[in-house]
């Protein structure tokens, strides 16, 4: 058998504070192998950097729906997204748009699919605990992820929200979110252990699933993101301090001067 450890994260969102610390406990395990799962960019303030390293430290990077929205040919539409797309460069932004929108691997019998929201598009999004056709369908191929079996374990990001959920033989995992966790404050990525050596028709080998929090120097981020006069800024930091998303700060009074006093 031949043990490999492969680290899946996602929705760097332009964190870079985050998507380092997250990379530097990847490599102290020593683990050599990082898939992303897109969304790099977006809604943090240096997302030409976050693309930078990714190109430099992941193996393969899927296409997320933030790389569709802000890194096309023209600026879209909102100050916020335009600050985002311009930060990019034409270059990084050709780069993020030719993303494969999904990727397979085979690790201990298993056909591993790896999608950033679902394998319909970039944007339709699966919440935790899906219906029993829902969770059924993130399984199958379809026109978006390719010609192919059915995947016995489906990893995605998009939702920032991180779980597992076995129904027989199929996994669903969603990996959670690196750079804007809404399930809490703290970054996730998750570690996928198991036999790389498998080729088609290989008797099933253990298969782990592995979920790793890593804090990081949240108010070093916040500060970038002022310094930098990044729109939105202060939804940023509230959802950075408090894990909350940004559409709920309104009904819960929630201000960055609350979020900075706990």
């Amino acid at each position: 058998m031949a043990l490999t450890r492969i680290a899946l994260v996602s929705d760097v969102h332009g964190n870079l504070t985050a998507y380092e610390a997250v990379l530097a406990d990847i490599a102290s395990r020593g683990i050599t192998r990082v898939i992303n799962l897109g969304d790099v960019v977006g809604k943090g303030p240096r997302g030409a950097d976050c693309t930078d390293l990714t190109r430099e430290r992941c193996e393969a990077t899927v296409r997320g729906n933030w790389e569709v929205f802000v890194a096309g040919t023209e600026a879209p539409a909102g100050e916020g997204p335009a600050w985002w797309h311009a930060e990019l460069g034409a270059e990084r932004r050709a780069w993020l748009l030719g993303l494969p929108g999904s990727l397979d691997l085979r690790l201990s019998g298993r056909i591993v699919r790896l999608v950033h929201a679902s394998p319909i598009d970039e944007f339709t999004r699966v919440h935790r605990d899906p219906d029993p056709e829902t969770f059924a369908m993130m399984f199958e191929p379809t026109p978006f992820t390719g010609d192919g079996p059915p995947a016995d374990v489906l990893a995605y990001g998009d939702i920032h929200d991180a779980f597992l959920e076995v129904q027989g033989e199929r996994t669903l995992v969603n990996v959670g979110s690196v750079g804007n966790p809404l399930d809490g404050p703290v970054p996730s990525y998750v570690i996928l252990e198991g036999d790389d050596e498998d080729g088609p028709g290989a008797e099933p080998a253990p298969f782990g699933v592995q979920f790793v929090r890593v804090p990081y120097d949240v108010e070093a981020e916040i500060a970038v993101a002022h310094e930098r006069g990044m729109p939105a800024s202060e939804a940023w930091e509230i959802e950075l301090r408090t894990g909350i998303y940004r559409g709920r700060h309104a009904a819960l009074g929630l201000t960055a001067s609350r979020a900075a006093a706990g």
